[in-house]
């Protein structure tokens, strides 16, 4: 597949099929997607790839505790405050995906069973975990999972599959490092579902946007 037309194309995928992933499809991505670039050649990244039946528990526990309220406790902290601007793409987003769902605003109940899809993965039959040792700086060591990451979401789309990138699979991290046996002198930063995309679902199918350059882009000449 061509890079731009994989870049353009690639979107988050919000609902899955229940097919699994041939281990060696995946292993064939991440063989590729080793080869990102990082700082200094560091390659600080350490991942998890869960599948199967823990995974299912994972799902079972991660949906249950926020359908419970428990409160959030990430490794890293999500922000709480954006710039207006950013805020509007924030909240334009999630109205595209309610209502590609045909989700109402007044409606609490279809909501929380949204978030809780959300919480249990989109029923992606994968999840790669992504983490850095608590000994690392981790500004720039953060630089390097976005690399990977986005690498691998490349690569799974060239081979037909799906991902969705989310924070939903770290917000309790003492639940993941209870079932996958994480070490505590690992910081987890952040989860990617992935899996092949349910194309009956509207919710993958909304139009999507982005910033213009002018909005973001500073050209310095002589």
């Amino acid at each position: 597949m061509d890079i731009r037309i994989a870049v353009r194309q690639r979107r988050s995928i919000r609902k899955f099929k229940s097919d699994e992933v041939p281990e060696k499809v995946i292993h064939e991505i991440l063989e590729d997607a080793r080869w990102a670039p990082s700082w200094g050649n560091t390659q600080p990244w350490e991942l998890y790839v869960l599948t199967g039946k823990i995974l299912d528990r994972l799902k079972k526990a991660n949906r249950q505790k926020v359908l419970e309220g428990v409160p959030f406790s990430p490794d890293i902290k999500m922000p709480e405050i954006w710039p207006e601007c950013l805020k509007k793409r924030y909240i334009a987003v999630g109205k595209s995906v309610l209502t590609s769902l045909a989700i109402a605003r007044e409606d609490q109940q279809a909501r929380i069973q949204y978030n809780a899809d959300m919480f249990s993965f989109f029923s992606a039959p994968c999840l790669i975990l992504f983490c850095l040792d608590k000994s690392l700086i981790i500004e720039y060591a953060m630089l390097d999972i976005g690399i990977i990451l986005q690498t691998i979401c490349l690569l799974a789309h060239e081979r037909g599959l799906g991902t969705c990138i989310l924070a939903a699979s770290v917000r309790y991290p003492d639940l993941l490092r209870e079932i996958f046996m994480i070490p505590e002198d690992k910081t987890i930063v952040i989860g990617v579902a992935l899996g092949f995309p349910d194309w009956d679902s509207p919710v993958n199918h909304f139009e999507r946007e982005r910033a213009n350059l002018d909005d973001f882009v500073t050209w310095v000449s002589d």
